[in-house]
């Protein structure tokens, strides 16, 4: 809504003198809802028509439309297929996130090639009525040769109808927090239905198996290529191995078993076994000379020796000796050494001595021996070892290249190993045709329609009429710049509301409804005349006129009544008729307009013959005299404003029936001589645009606005039901209401 000018300053106070119009308009402004229950209350027959329309429309709809049936088959789709040969890697890789896994799932199953792969199966393809049953032609007859049959082309056209047909007749859907999904066909036919829905899961579940039989069989057909490749890499690097160690002649013993684990040792040189076989007998043979001197040292060569001492012969003739050194003793206590049997004993004993000296000296030999043969074995032993330690590290020297030759060897080998259990591992997998999707029901045969829904259609119909009906009312709302009820007044044009007044009937004249103290006419005029009387401080103004937008809005109806509201409160009145082009005060009084305010504007001064009195409503009027050439250029001199200060003087009230605004300058010229302007706006007439334009015409000319007053106002039309059966009207019938003005 567009605001008026500032400077127009239409009533500078409201009813109560408190609040500008201005931010009258913003804070009585209604809410949200209750602006869209206006729209509604005053479009209601336009939404009630929108909506019986549409259901109408709707049932028609739902008679004319064929019958269709819905077939459902549910398959369970799982995320792993069951692992059968517990072979790692044949699968696809299960670490993918459960949602991309489905929702892959559930596009598989929206293809074209599921779709057509249906379509071929069912043969759907040669099915003409099939075509003709969901509105297609089929097939152009550029591709039908002179058989009767179908070129290649022309073939592959109808399959690819055929299945874009079953893709949009089709549906997937997923059931929440599961693993089943329901695949629903929708056909004129039941049994197609039936076909379709069972063939879609059955053909899904088999491209799953040849999609997955296609995939072992490319890795296995790669891992033969690979297999042969690596082959050839093998036998290579082992005749490379096998030349160098011929060349180098490096020996190396093969690899064994070892312990009862049955852990492999790796291969060894010849030399590094000698070496570790001489090396020990070299630590036992300094064993055995360490041995061997200890004996030699502790002995000393004589016959203290262990050996010696440990010696059964030489202990037994040790004690034979002393056996007879024992007798001889004895012999000595009683005998002389040249005693016979002294000397014999004696002789005995020396013999045992030097048989003893005799088998102490051999044993001392023989440990002396001993311990040169030990040290002649270390220092054998010590040689030979010496001699392979540089055998072993030239041997070693060599065996860097080998080693590397040995281990491209056994890389290409544990890879031809890899490749070769993988390979066979595929193959086996291959023949298993395991399957990770499974029908759970399969799609009966409908036994009636899904749809056309009667119910379903007549409440979307009703829903939508209603919608519809809603958008119309506020599209014609919106272009509509009517004033439906008198609070538009304040909200399209800011300007304070005096009152509305009703429309009577055509067969009623304004000056008899005013005669009728108890018509409604009175009653409104009443109220405007009491909020007038607040316009300014010194209550009602005592000069103002009275306009409008265009002619016929009730302006002149408007000045009379307000005329004869201030002459029934006691107030001398005047209602002059300043509309010098089209004269209508006349009328009210049944008199001419010969004499008025023209003669006063063209000269002549004296005022009594130029009135004329309405002693029925108690006021005096001054007609508009004779229509002159140019009205506008009587007002613009100073004699309107003479005529208004004379009057004044006579009368309390000075009140101006004023020609309209649009087009002419004579009402800003009167509304500039009087005190402020009393402005009437037709309802359901005059647009807002317009009196916007006519008030912007009067804001230029700093014209003060007292208020507006929506006149010929029908309650029956207006939102919130305004009526004016309250008050002496009340109890009345209709044929006796007033309603016209």
């Amino acid at each position: 809504m567009n605001v008026i000018p500032s400077n127009l300053q239409p009533g500078n106070v409201t009813k109560a003198g408190s609040l500008p119009a201005s931010r009258l308009a913003d804070s009585e402004r209604p809410p949200l809802v209750q602006q869209y229950l206006r729209i509604i209350l005053r479009w209601k027959y336009v939404i009630i028509g929108v909506t019986v329309a549409c259901i109408v429309l709707g049932l028609i709809i739902t008679l004319l439309m064929t019958p269709k049936y819905t077939a459902t088959a549910t398959v369970e789709i799982a995320r792993e297929s069951s692992q059968v040969t517990n072979i790692q890697g044949v699968d696809r890789d299960t670490s993918i996130a459960d949602q991309e896994f489905y929702q892959t799932q559930y596009g598989l199953l929206r293809s074209r090639a599921l779709s057509e792969r249906v379509a071929s199966q069912l043969r759907l393809v040669d099915d003409a009525n099939f075509f003709k049953m969901f509105g297609g032609k089929g097939q152009s007859a550029a591709f039908i040769q002179k058989d009767g049959r179908y070129t290649a082309a022309g073939r592959a056209e109808r399959q690819r109808l055929a299945g874009e047909i079953l893709l949009r007749n089709v549906s997937i859907n997923p059931t929440r927090l599961s693993r089943l999904v329901d695949i629903a066909f929708v056909s004129p036919q039941a049994a197609l239905s039936a076909r379709v829905a069972n063939a879609w899961a059955e053909n899904f579940i088999q491209t799953n198996l040849e999609r997955k039989v296609q995939a072992t069989s490319y890795g296995r057909n790669l891992l033969e290529r690979q297999l042969q490749l690596q082959k050839q890499r093998l036998d290579q690097s082992q005749r490379q191995l096998v030349t160098y160690a011929s060349e180098q002649e490096i020996i190396n013993l093969p690899a064994q078993n070892s312990g009862s684990n049955g852990s492999a040792t790796s291969e060894r040189s010849i030399v590094a076994d000698d070496l570790a076989a001489l090396n020990s007998a070299l630590t036992q043979a300094t064993a055995d000379r360490i041995q061997a001197e200890a004996r030699y040292r502790a002995g000393g060569g004589g016959g203290a020796s262990t050996e010696a001492l440990g010696n059964v012969a030489i202990n037994n003739l040790r004690q034979r000796r002393a056996e007879l050194a024992a007798q001889y003793q004895q012999l000595m206590v009683q005998f002389e050494p040249g005693y016979p049997s002294a000397r014999a004993l004696k002789s005995q004993i020396d013999q045992l001595d030097s048989a003893i000296g005799r088998e102490e000296s051999r044993v001392s030999g023989s440990i002396q021996s001993n311990y040169r043969a030990a040290t002649g074995r270390e220092e054998a032993l010590q040689a030979r070892v010496n001699q392979l330690k540089l055998s072993y590290l030239d041997n070693r020297r060599r065996s860097i290249q080998y080693n590397i030759y040995q281990q491209e060897v056994d890389t290409n080998r544990a890879l031809y190993d890899g490749l070769l259990q993988r390979y066979k591992e595929i193959g086996v997998a291959n023949g298993v045709g395991v399957n990770n999707i499974s029908v759970v029901d399969t799609a009966d045969e409908p036994q009636k329609p899904s749809s056309p829904r009667f119910l379903i259609n007549l409440l979307v119909s009703l829903l939508g009429g209603l919608a519809l009906g809603a958008i119309a009312a506020l599209a014609l709302d919106q272009m509509d710049e009517a004033f439906a009820d008198p609070g538009e007044v304040e909200r399209k044009l800011g300007l304070p509301l005096l009152g509305s007044v009703p429309k009577i009937g055509d067969n009623r004249e304004p000056r008899d409804e005013l005669l009728d103290r108890k018509s409604d006419l009175v009653d409104s005029y009443l109220a405007i005349n009491t909020n007038l009387s607040f316009a300014t401080e010194h209550g009602a103004p005592r000069s103002f006129s009275v306009t409008s937008t265009r002619p016929a809005e009730g302006k002149s109806t408007t000045a009379l009544a307000l005329a004869t509201m201030l002459a029934r409160a006691g107030k001398r009145v005047i209602l002059i008729d300043g509309d010098m082009r089209s004269p209508s005060v006349h009328y009210f009084g049944n008199v001419g307009h010969e004499r008025g305010l023209s003669n006063f504007l063209a000269g002549e001064d004296t005022i009594e013959p130029l009135t004329f009195q309405m002693s029925d409503l108690g006021l005096t009027a001054m007609s508009a005299g004779p229509i002159p050439p140019n009205a506008a250029e009587l007002l613009t001199g100073s004699r309107l404003a003479t005529l208004i200060d004379r009057l004044l003087g006579q009368y309390d009230h000075v009140v101006i029936d004023s020609p309209p605004v649009m087009g002419l300058a004579d009402a800003p010229l009167i509304a500039a001589r009087v005190e402020g302007v009393v402005y009437a706006v037709e309802s359901n007439g005059i647009r807002a645009n317009q009196v916007k334009t006519a008030l912007g015409r009067l804001a230029a000319s700093n014209v003060r606005i007292f208020g507006g007053v929506l006149t010929k106002f029908e309650a029956r039309r207006a939102t919130y039901g305004y009526g004016y059966e309250y008050g002496y009207g009340y109890g009345r019938s209709k044929d006796d209401a007033k309603d016209g003005i």
